[in-house]
């Protein structure tokens, strides 16, 4: 944390929105601050270009974008050629081939609009608080979400999370804009229903669920159901209707099916049922019941551990909560704890279902700090700064690892023996044993084939092309005969070893 001064609080013109300022940075701090963000920011984006696909969330979701673009079918994602993906819905794949197709296909095309969707998202939550809590506070509050873990690793990755948390931020904030503050343009109630279609689009109804939850919670312990009547609730749905609404009616149109296995089997069977069998795109994520506190915990490192300071002056806390006037404590922490609620009682679960709950639990922790400990003083900054720095010094030299020695870190990327392989000829034909990967088939432009009977690997011997076989470690035994008959073991690259079929003469 910064250095801050308590300063008088004052209240909204409708009496419920706290217009409040209890951060009071110095010229100085805020140069320091912002000079963080921007050092943070280099740094995610030369990870950007450094660090490769691995296998197998982000290559895959990368490869089904590059077939997008490739095949020219910007409706239905496809896991293979001619295969529909109907795990989620498209907005991440839209956002990553219209990167690749503007930047060319690669790792900073793919990556670049989850970044400007994460600096969208930090910039509307400048933009509330800034409005509720004064522009300090806001700029603390946006530098504890951009260095969150989970949040800083996932701004430019290539997945489902970050354009869904775009979408319920921006539902979150336009909601209690709309009902806490007469002098609110009414485009802050649009933006709650265009943040619910973002959300349907980014993951499906699951981002409604992590939007009502904490809004439904809210209402009624503060009892505010006049309050709901704020909201353009006519012309705001048929606007979320009109975004959202025509692309899953034409996906399922185009592939029959998609509905049902889309609604019901990835939002109920994969969460309620430990062993289900249904997933057709890889296998379920079984975890303990109640995990996702455990991943809660992790995924705010470093500032989990500001939170437990504040639970060791829980009298204060609670005196601060006692004063919360216009419910923003407890908007905040009803939001934080959502993805917690909702999850808790799932069998399949990812770390990254934390993500929606992150941006409030940041404000949470620094509105909350302020009014705790007042001026933190040199140590709190000190560590505050620290923890931030850490940050874009693990990022930065973990990528520049993976980029200059990938084996070391052991990562599960395929980029570079699919690029020896490439290099011994353009037109190789390279073919994986057993185990299917998607970070394989991204660098290869999707010309990777898959095998997994023995006699199939002589076969390839008395084709016309040149070939080349990926095989694991463990593999090799069971495979020494046929690879040593018609192929040159390359060397080991990550988990796998690289056999090529001897140039002809």
């Amino acid at each position: 944390m910064v250095a801050v001064k308590p300063e008088a609080t004052g209240v909204g013109l409708n009496n419920a929105v706290q217009k409040t300022s209890t951060f009071s940075l110095t010229h100085s701090e805020r140069q320091v601050l912002i000079a963080i963000l921007c050092v943070l920011l280099v740094v995610r984006i030369l990870a950007m270009f450094w660090y490769p696909f691995v296998d197998s969330t982000e290559a895959r979701y990368a490869e089904i974008a590059r077939k997008m673009v490739e095949t020219g079918d910007w409706i239905t994602p496809q896991f293979d050629y001619g295969v529909p993906f109907w795990g989620k819905p498209p907005l991440h794949t839209w956002m990553s081939a219209l990167g690749m197709k503007i930047f060319g296909v690669g790792h900073f095309g793919a990556r670049f609009f989850f970044l400007i969707a994460s600096l969208g998202l930090l910039w509307l939550c400048y933009v509330w608080v800034r409005r509720v809590r004064g522009a300090d506070q806001a700029l603390v509050a946006m530098a504890v979400i951009a260095t969150a873990g989970l949040f800083y690793g996932a701004s430019a990755f290539v997945v489902t999370d970050m354009a869904m948390v775009l979408g319920t931020t921006m539902s979150m904030t336009g909601f209690y804009v709309c009902l806490t503050d007469r002098s609110a343009h009414r485009l802050w109630g649009y933006l709650f229903f265009v943040g619910l279609a973002v959300g349907l689009l980014a993951k499906g109804p699951v981002a409604v669920v992590l939007t009502g939850i904490p809004i439904f919670l809210w209402i009624v312990v503060g009892n505010r159901w006049r309050q709901l009547f704020r909201l353009p609730w006519i012309t705001g749905l048929l606007v979320t209707a009109l975004i959202a609404l025509p692309w899953y009616l034409v996906a399922e149109a185009k592939t029959p099916g998609f509905l049902n296995y889309f609604i019901v089997g990835e939002h109920y069977k994969r969460f309620l049922e430990t062993a289900w069998q249904g997933d057709l795109y890889g296998s379920a994520h079984a975890r303990p019941k109640g995990m996702i506190w455990a991943y809660g915990t992790f995924t705010f490192l470093p500032w989990s551990f500001f939170v437990l300071a504040l639970m060791l002056r829980s009298k204060q806390v609670l005196d601060v909560l006692r004063k919360d006037q216009a419910g923003w404590y407890s908007y905040l922490f009803f939001w934080s704890l959502s993805p917690l609620i909702l999850f808790t009682p799932a069998a399949n679960i990812l770390p990254a279902y934390v993500l929606p709950g992150i941006p409030a639990a940041a404000i949470l922790l620094v509105t909350v700090w302020s009014n705790v400990f007042g001026p933190p003083g040199r140590m709190t900054r000190l560590w505050g700064s620290l923890s931030m720095i850490s940050v874009a010094v693990i990022v930065l030299g973990l990528a520049t690892v993976a980029f200059f020695l990938p084996n070391t870190l052991n990562v599960k990327s395929e980029r570079e023996l699919v690029l020896r392989a490439l290099e011994a000829s353009p037109d190789i034909a390279i073919t994986y044993w057993a185990d299917r990967s998607y970070s394989a088939e991204f660098y290869a432009q999707g010309r990777v084939g898959y095998l997994m009977d023995p006699d199939g690997l002589r076969a390839l011997n008395t084709n016309n092309v040149r070939d080349a076989l990926a095989v694991s470690s463990q593999d090799i035994p069971n495979l020494r005969d046929q690879l040593e008959a018609g192929f040159v073991d390359v060397g080991r690259f990550g988990r796998r070893h690289l056999f090529i079929e001897p140039s002809p003469q």
